[in-house]
């Protein structure tokens, strides 16, 4: 397979994935509205061959189309995904040693090959001499959006005990020193941050090494959620097809394949300002403390090129990602979690608010009525595990007689909603962790979270059309889907507020057995537009404890519980913006990709 980056654009452009841009384009804005119209128009590979203001050619789009993706892995795929199931069930190594002696082998050849220095084509250069890459207006400055961040465990040093993970990287920008600074954004339970605060704890700086390029494989190991005790660079080299190479270099690891490194420190204690920037939930992220890191050593290779991505509102280039991902760890969920037959992680709400999952209802035949039980103790599973532990919503039931499938999204909510006993089977926790990037809680990385777990025959058919009752309070309510209604609600003040206007309206309604859900925002006709529409807006704009809403909702035991359920998605004043492009950009890159 690949050694270099280099070979992959070769091979990708002879078998025509790689379309090759010549003309100067700027770094500020115009390199990412020419890769976000790419992407939306399912193009090819986009190599940058002539960015202003540094040397250094770019590409972009690398992972646009899981078919692309797939292709660049074809030779190491099999039997990558054959060690990801050996580690999820050992026992099939036994059970089957001859079949599984390929899987081994390609294990074994992937340990990681430690080297002297740096290879001669290596040059020290400096952070402005890189392509500074600006994605969206109001971003604080120019970021890595596909970095391979490496750090070691400061008790355990050593590769085999490093975490290699895709974290945000400020280049420059708010009050960084140029050349000499960068910003590190990343979550305190995240692998660099374990690291870092065992370095605290001995008063350490944490040494970082930042790659950036080399194989496509070195990339996708920094975002795969490999089962425990295989290490990222171990996966990096399997999928290559080739060790990953690295050396010390003044006590920094450097990888010998990346095209980029950047080698730093961050001391204890030490932040500045990082931010705002474009994120996948399709908002900007503010302006936050996060750790500093004091820059050591920046290498590059001499025909090195810089990849990036764009991230944005749903679906972007990370959504094949996902895809990929999802393909090539197959059936880990269920090993990790029993019970779990299927989870998936809603792209078009941006990933982490909303949650979708099949279980197992095993406990019902002792039970007179069927009902959620055995899928409380699987969805509170789901939400203590790993990146799940971000989602706001979990929607969750259990296939009972037909097949039943997450990635349907519009079918399968509808299949929760023909069967959900509002009155029952709403579950919150309140004051708990969300995403860091999700500004619909009550502070930077809290909130709440719900579990709609719904396990009955099915209670009610769901209205097609907008029902009158509704029309009647409402008259520019909109069918969203069936039993879905978008209702328009006044510009959102405040909660306070909102409660008195939700408890005038849910006086109102009364009761719509065939209408359980209605989503009030600020444009109905926008969010009936389409499913993905709903999804975005009603998931990433509301904190289910304080917008949601009931018709004849009741306490009972300290259980809240309804008839049929509003969830207030309205924009809220201490929502982020959302992402809007350069309109003079716009103008200037509308040519590219035309359909």
């Amino acid at each position: 397979m690949y050694q270099t980056l280099q070979e992959c654009l070769k091979d990708l452009e002879e078998h025509g994935h790689l379309l090759r841009i010549k003309e100067e384009v700027d770094p500020d804005l115009e390199m990412a509205s020419i890769h976000l119209k790419a992407y939306e128009a399912g193009e090819k590979a986009i190599l940058f061959e002539n960015v202003k203001g540094s040397k250094y050619p770019a590409v972009s789009n690398l992972f646009g189309t899981l078919e692309r993706s797939k292709f660049m892995f074809r030779k190491t795929w099999n039997q990558t995904q054959n060690v990801i199931n050996l580690r999820n069930d050992p026992m099939q190594a036994l059970k089957h040693p001859f079949k599984n002696t390929a899987a081994g082998l390609a294990a074994s050849k992937a340990l990681p090959m430690k080297k002297k220095g740096l290879p001669s084509d290596m040059k020290e250069i400096s952070i402005s001499d890189l392509p500074l890459i600006k994605n969206w207006p109001d971003d604080g400055g120019a970021f890595v959006t596909l970095p391979q961040v490496y750090s070691e465990d400061p008790d355990k040093p050593g590769i085999m005990n490093a975490n290699l993970g895709m974290y945000r990287v400020q280049l420059n920008g708010n009050e960084y020193e140029l050349n000499k600074e960068i910003g590190m954004h990343y979550q305190i339970h995240r692998g660099i941050g374990v690291h870092q605060a065992k370095a605290t704890k001995k008063g350490e700086p944490l040494k970082v090494s930042i790659f950036i390029g080399g194989p496509p494989s070195h990339t996708l190991s920094a975002v795969m959620p490999l089962p425990e005790g295989l290490s990222e660079m171990t996966f990096a080299g399997m999928l290559a097809g080739r060790r990953f190479r690295y050396a010390y270099v003044d006590g920094y690891c450097v990888s010998l394949d990346a095209d980029f490194v950047i080698t730093g420190d961050i001391y204890p204690n030490e932040t500045k300002p990082e931010g705002p920037f474009g994120d996948h939930l399709g908002y900007y992220s503010l302006t936050h403390d996060f750790p500093l890191m004091r820059v050591h050593k920046v290498y590059a290779r001499d025909n090195a090129v810089w990849p990036f991505t764009v991230v944005g509102r749903p679906p972007q280039e990370d959504t094949s990602f996902g895809a990929l991902i999802h393909e090539l760890t197959g059936g880990a969920i269920k090993q990790e979690i029993p019970g779990v037959q299927e989870v998936h992680a809603v792209d078009a709400a941006g990933v982490h608010p909303l949650l979708f999952a099949i279980g197992s209802e095993r406990y019902t035949p002792y039970q007179k009525v069927k009902q959620p039980q055995e899928l409380l103790t699987i969805a509170n599973r789901i939400l203590g595990t790993g990146q799940l532990s971000l989602a706001k919503y979990l929607f969750i039931t259990a296939e009972d007689g037909e097949p039943l499938t997450t990635h349907d999204e519009a079918a399968f909510i509808q299949y929760i909603l023909e069967r959900i006993d509002f009155q029952r089977d709403l579950h919150f926790q309140t004051n708990t962790t969300i995403d860091t990037l999700d500004y619909s809680g009550t502070g930077l990385n809290t909130g709440s979270k719900v579990i709609l777990a719904a396990y009955s025959d099915k209670r009610r058919d769901l209205c097609t059309s907008v029902p009158q009752e509704v029309l009647d309070v409402v008259p520019s309510a909109k069918l969203v889907m069936p039993g879905v209604i978008a209702i328009e609600g006044e510009t959102f003040t405040t909660h306070d507020t909102a409660s008195k206007e939700l408890e005038l309206l849910t006086s109102k309604l009364k009761s719509l057995p065939t209408a359980p859900l209605l989503v009030m925002t600020d444009d109905s006709e926008f969010l009936a537009e389409s499913v993905a529409n709903f999804l975005w807006v009603t998931f990433t704009r509301s904190n289910p404890s304080h917008d949601m809403y009931g018709i004849n909702s009741t306490m009972t035991h300290k259980h809240w519980g309804c008839d049929s359920l509003i969830i207030d998605a309205r924009i809220k004043p201490h929502h982020a913006p959302p992402l809007l492009p350069d309109p003079t950009i716009e103008t200037k890159t509308k040519d590219y990709f035309k359909k």
